[in-house]
């Protein structure tokens, strides 16, 4: 910030009006223009003594013009350095630490991350047609995969949760800091900063939204799509069951021996 001493300057204005009285004043102690000599005294002349006093008066108001001038210019300089310092605080680097704790929630995501190749692939292997000819323990294996990966995904929802929470408290103590830098920002500069401050810090609270609906979107999504599958495989094993050849076929039963005794 550029400071100039108002008071230097204003000193150095009033030595300067000291030193230029006299000099307005000079006309006036001289000997008048039409001055008169004549039996030993001097004729004194009204006007000349007027025009002199009010070439003085003139000059006096010259220098305190010029005076105020530099006030006012001074002023404006020390506006204009206010206007233009930096805000003393910043928030980005625990804004950015928030924004990280999020996104390595949501990249612990488990057995089905938050990538589209990769839910295509585990949709085509868990999720997709079952196939007839699948055996019993391969339908019970991957009806246990479909389970573990709806219960990892509310695992993961509730870890999200938690993180988001856990954020709100370090949101407000960022929100409250920034409020004060904004009320007592001395220039334009720094309320504008504070201000920006402010945007991003709602930004940062509007990503973790959109995160904790990911993973609560998702967590829904596998429920979803389990009961689904489990729905297709109820169908496919009921069938499998009713196919001739396959079901429960009625025989003779022997019992206590023989049946000679």
């Amino acid at each position: 910030m550029i400071r100039i001493p108002v008071r230097r300057l204003v000193g150095t204005s009033v030595l300067a009006v000291v030193l230029a009285v006299p000099v307005a004043l000079s006309p006036m102690l001289a000997s008048p223009a039409h001055a008169q000599f004549g039996f030993g005294r001097i004729v004194f002349d009204p006007s000349n003594y007027a025009e002199n006093v009010l070439t003085a008066a003139r000059t006096l108001e010259q220098i305190n013009n010029q005076i105020q001038s530099l006030q006012n210019e001074a002023t404006m300089l020390i506006n204009q350095a206010r206007n233009l310092a930096s805000l003393p605080y910043s928030s980005l680097q625990q804004l950015q630490q928030n924004v990280q704790r999020t996104q390595q929630l949501l990249s612990q995501a488990q057995n089905i991350a938050f990538d589209v190749q990769n839910i295509n692939q585990a949709f085509q292997q868990k999720y997709g047609s079952i196939s007839l000819s699948a055996t019993d323990t391969q339908l019970v294996a991957d009806a246990r995969s479909r389970w573990q990966n709806t219960v990892g995904g509310l695992q993961d929802a509730m870890r999200v949760q938690a993180g988001v929470v856990g954020n709100i408290d370090a949101n407000r103590t960022e929100m409250s800091a920034l409020v004060g830098q904004s009320q007592n920002a001395s220039g334009a500069l720094q309320a504008t900063q504070a201000g920006n401050q402010l945007l991003a810090l709602q930004s940062q609270q509007l990503s973790d939204l959109v995160a904790l609906m990911s993973a609560n979107g998702r967590s829904e999504a596998l429920i979803e799509a389990e009961r689904a599958t489990a729905a297709e495989q109820g169908r496919i094993q009921r069938e499998r069951f009713l196919t001739p050849g396959s079901a429960y076929q009625p025989g003779n039963a022997r019992m206590f021996g023989n049946g000679n005794n």
